[in-house]
């Protein structure tokens, strides 16, 4: 994300192509063949981005989406100053606390949440531009409690031979 530049969102196909790096200011290629894919982006993305790149000081094609301003554009916003400054004070803001968030965390979240969703594994694969299928599965998705309970559900409903309540979330305490 951080190493994304103007030329790299193309509004027409509605992709963002991502074909470099950065860590701790050292660009380079992606990982793997597999992380150069274009990513889709949403509609309200494209139009965030555009509203972002009428207001950013610098709009140039060759320009950084999400520039350092301390360093008058040449380079792009620091990861982890992004992360300490913005994102986990609105987390503690919004009751998020005793939890360790990193960037990593959004990943592990949309592949969970696809996966919650009932994506197909190959589809939640190429969104996250991993590899194989298996990274996908094994590393980066979680069960989601409701999902669990929904599957043991059909599994009493199937060996019971009859219909079962299944609870779809969490009862409240109503």
């Amino acid at each position: 994300m951080f190493a994304l530049r103007w030329s790299d969102v193309s509004a027409g196909t509605m992709q963002v192509f991502v074909t470099k790096g950065v860590v701790r200011n050292h660009f380079g290629k992606v990982k793997t063949p597999a992380s150069r894919k274009p990513v889709p982006l949403h509609q309200s993305v494209l139009d965030a981005l555009s509203e972002w790149r009428t207001e950013s000081l610098y709009q140039g094609e060759g320009d950084f989406l999400f520039p350092s301003i301390r360093l008058n554009g040449t380079q792009p916003l620091f990861p982890d100053m992004v992360m300490n400054k913005i994102i986990r004070p609105l987390l503690t803001e919004a009751g998020i606390v005793g939890k360790t968030i990193g960037w990593h965390t959004f990943r592990h979240l949309l592949a969970t949440n696809l996966r919650s969703m009932g994506v197909d594994v190959k589809t939640a694969q190429e969104l996250l531009r991993h590899a194989n299928s298996r990274t996908t599965l094994d590393l980066y998705t979680r069960a989601v409690s409701a999902d669990k309970r929904i599957a043991s559900g059909k599994q009493i409903e199937m060996l019971m031979g009859g219909s079962v309540s299944v609870p779809s979330c969490v009862p409240s305490a109503a």
